[in-house]
């Protein structure tokens, strides 16, 4: 079934099903801001503090001006902004940023699909998503297609902003990740907070601590560790995660094509963000992306993905939700 509504004054769409109910912002990015379990009414997905509000005169121009929470494509640009081809590409890309045109493609008893996409604006790229719900199951198919409208090659890099949140995680909760490598920054955002060491590179899932302490990062603390930083898995067996939760009973999974995106995102905002507009935020950001580092700086260590002219570029994620 197929809801349109308000939410926030923002324009909404819900697919739903027995199972679950996926809340759907086309004009804001598709952002995907919530997955439902519906038989115990566990909102998986993270939402900030301050919430999503209303559109304003203007679309947002940076990708935390209206942060809510939940899951964003990232597209061409994951990371921090760059320059590319004398165009200023902002943190985290344009599509976030953007209205997306939105086509019902079924809505029956069998299931709910719909169809967005986008045209960026400072690249040549056309963006397609088709998200489908089928009756009775737990599980979202996502399929994606980048194309380059241009005549010439482009490149791009690509990531899901995915982040699970408070309502899901209890203090007890684990992910599971076949990563076999996990690297620090050399740069820790914020220093007062940060608990991992910075610069290191560890065989997942043990990390070096700020003290000299070993971490395990496949364990997700609750509220009171009051710590905020970012890891980078990579050296993937397969595009795949589970984030299991004892106190609901539930698993959080998401699957997808490694060889595209063969670097995970942790994020670990452990209520420790202090910086606005992120301040007193808490869950896990777990995301594939085409590379840790920025398209400017991906081109350079020859990680940035690229289209000919007229080519395109076909994915899949699934996302389900089980019990334990």
């Amino acid at each position: 079934m197929l809801i349109k509504d308000q939410h926030c004054g923002q324009v909404a769409l819900w697919l739903e099903n027995e199972a679950l109910r996926v809340g759907v912002l086309p004009e804001k990015g598709a952002d995907i801001f919530e997955l439902i379990y519906r038989p115990s009414g566990i909102q998986l997905l993270m939402e900030t503090p301050a919430g999503l509000k209303p559109p304003g005169d203007k679309p947002p121009a940076e990708f935390l001006d209206n942060y809510e929470g939940g899951w964003q494509e990232l597209f061409p640009n994951h990371g921090d902004a760059c320059e590319f081809r004398g165009q200023s590409i902002p943190m985290h890309g344009e599509v976030a940023l953007y209205p997306w045109e939105v086509q019902v493609l079924q809505d029956n008893a069998q299931e709910t699909t719909i169809h967005l996409q986008v045209r960026c604006k400072k690249t040549p790229f056309l963006l397609e998503r088709t998200m489908r719900l089928r009756a009775g199951e737990a599980r979202l198919e996502i399929q994606s297609r980048v194309t380059n409208e241009s005549d010439q090659p482009c490149e791009f890099v690509w990531g899901h902003h995915v982040t699970l949140g408070e309502a899901f995680l209890n203090g007890d909760s684990r992910v599971e990740i076949p990563a076999r490598t996990v690297q620090t920054p050399v740069v820790i955002y914020e220093t007062r907070t940060a608990r991992l060491a910075a610069g290191q590179t560890s065989p997942w899932p043990k990390v070096q601590g700020q003290n000299g302490e070993t971490i395990d990062l496949q364990l997700i603390p609750g509220r009171q560790a009051h710590s905020h930083d970012d890891a980078f898995l990579t050296g993937l067996e397969r595009g795949h995660y589970t984030v299991v939760s004892p106190h609901h009973g539930l698993r959080f999974s998401l699957d997808w094509d490694e060889k595209l995106f063969p670097w995970i995102v942790l994020w670990q905002p452990y209520g420790g963000a202090d910086l606005p507009p992120l301040t007193g935020l808490y869950g896990v950001g777990i995301e594939p992306w085409v590379s840790r580092y920025s398209l400017a700086e991906a081109i350079e260590k020859g990680e940035a993905r690229s289209l000919a002219g007229g080519q395109s570029l076909e994915t899949k994620l699934n996302v389900s939700v089980t019990r334990s």
